[in-house]
């Protein structure tokens, strides 16, 4: 059995409904166009259908440099207005990868801004077509400064004005104590590390745990539970959030009030080697961060304009929660067989509170799981070597359970350990220990009768992998 500490169960009390403050609240996906290569229209379509259903309001397309690109954002944009759902797309540019020292490289972002600013499924945000990216900061466009480069080239620019005119949300990685000197630049922000806990590290867990005697090394399980107490005060938390909006205080927008846009993610683990991209690590992403980021979104959501999901499909950080498809960037091995869709399904839900302030009436029952396939510290014949903050992982298996009335679940992780729990109506989450061996496993049951009983298959649990996975595993199951 668990320690008594490791494990626990909340129950999620709605917050009363709060005043909307007269804007339109949207929820949109980060979704990678270059790992859509062979993607058909169909295959939009699909993902705006599923989009949709799970209350997301449109995609930010995250473009790149790749010369069949622009193919492809035209299908979406094709496929969103045959979709009649009035789904919307807007381009967030990934300037990690895009060009940006000369003028000529602006024209190119233009461009896009020109070709779909009347399309019906353009987001519009106080009038003009909205805009984001990734990173963007040190672009100049041939100027002297970044400012400079992206109000004289972009925003301000005179193929950007009237009918064309641009709302820019970048995601820049700058103090936000520094937005006012982006005034006329920036009409928002993205705060796209928001969704992650990521001042939270091996060292500074460390150095939180030193005072209780405790440390992410111990292999004595009665520290488990102190552990995970430790860390939980960082999940889901609003502290940048808070940062990110005082700081769009200080802007003068000759649009209104500066736009905050927040990051909401699920999860996040990269496993390349030095010889690829380099990039071998995790946030921490368990006690159930994408419920609990959420309700605290809905909890300030007076000061969150627009809210993204990271992401759609970015499989290289496992952050994904529509279906496997498309191309994978070689992210094959920590991904294939890993399903997030019950995140998606999820989504619905918390969306709904966000955009009207009230949290929906749950009227069908539903358990959600997910866990990692293998042990924390475990070893495995890996050449890439085990990702930076591995030790932040722990070896639970997270539940989360929609209930209409009062029942019990229980949480099976072998054929011999489990453990059972009271839920209430409502939101309820639940963890467990996981057996190394063995599965994941709930059940749901009410005045004697079996309401739920969900053992997804392909899913086992072990100490001895073949290669090192931090991503999770998910499934979910609704009462018949």
């Amino acid at each position: 059995m668990p320690h008594p500490r490791f494990s626990f169960n909340h129950h999620r009390r709605p917050p009363l409904q709060k005043k909307d403050g007269g804007n339109q609240k949207f929820v949109v996906a980060h979704h990678m166009v270059g790992n859509t290569y062979p993607y058909t229209q169909d295959d939009w379509s699909a993902d705006i259908e599923q989009a949709h259903a799970a209350g997301i309001d449109g995609f930010a397309l995250n473009i790149g440099t790749d010369e069949w690109q622009p193919k492809q954002v035209a299908s979406a944009y094709a496929a969103a207005q045959a979709s009649g759902t009035d789904f919307k797309l807007f381009f967030s540019f990934d300037m990690s990868v895009i060009p940006c020292a000369s003028p000529d490289d602006a024209a190119t972002l233009r461009n896009y801004i020109k070709t779909y600013a009347n399309h019906p499924n353009q987001l519009k945000y106080n009038g003009r077509s909205f805009a984001s990216t990734f990173a963007g900061e040190n672009c100049k466009f041939g100027q002297d400064t970044a400012v400079n480069g992206w109000k004289t080239q972009f925003v301000q620019h005179p193929e950007l004005s009237g009918e064309n005119a641009v709302y820019f949300v970048p995601s820049f990685f700058i103090d936000p104590a520094t937005f006012k000197d982006y005034s006329g630049v920036m009409h928002g922000a993205f705060n796209f590390n928001s969704g992650w806990p990521i001042s939270l590290t091996t060292q500074s867990a460390n150095s939180d745990l030193s005072s209780v005697g405790a440390n992410l090394f111990s292999s004595v399980k009665a520290t488990i539970g102190t552990i995970v107490n430790t860390l939980e005060k960082f999940v889901g938390a609003t502290d940048t959030d808070t940062q990110y909006i005082n700081g769009l205080g200080t802007v003068n927008s000759d649009t209104g009030k500066p736009a905050y846009m927040a990051a909401v993610s699920p999860w996040f683990f990269t496993h390349y080697s030095p010889q690829t991209f380099n990039k071998n690590w995790i946030y921490y992403a368990d006690s159930h961060l994408y419920p609990t980021r959420w309700e605290n979104i809905v909890d300030k959501r007076d000061d969150f304009d627009l809210v993204e999901i990271v992401t759609w499909n970015d499989y290289g950080e496992s952050h994904y929660i529509g279906d496997i498809k498309g191309a994978q960037p070689n992210s094959q091995a920590w991904v294939d067989g890993f399903d997030h869709t019950a995140w998606l399904d999820m989504t619905s839900y918390y969306a709904t509170a966000y955009k009207t302030g009230k949290y929906p009436a749950i009227q069908t029952d539903k358990i959600y799981m997910w866990a990692r396939p293998h042990t924390s510290d475990a070893n495995a014949p890996d050449p890439v070597g085990k990702p930076d903050n591995f030790q932040l992982s722990q070896d639970i298996l997270w539940a989360v359970v929609f209930a209409t009335a009062p029942g019990t679940v229980t949480l099976h992780t072998s054929d011999s350990a489990s453990q059972t729990f009271q839920v209430q109506p409502g939101v309820n989450k639940l963890s467990t220990q996981l057996t190394p061996g063995g599965y994941m496993r709930g059940v749901l049951e009410r005045d004697g009768q079996t309401v739920i009983d969900l053992k997804p298959e392909g899913y086992s649990f072990t100490a001895n992998p073949q290669a090192y996975n931090y991503n999770a595993f998910t499934a979910f199951a609704a009462a018949q």
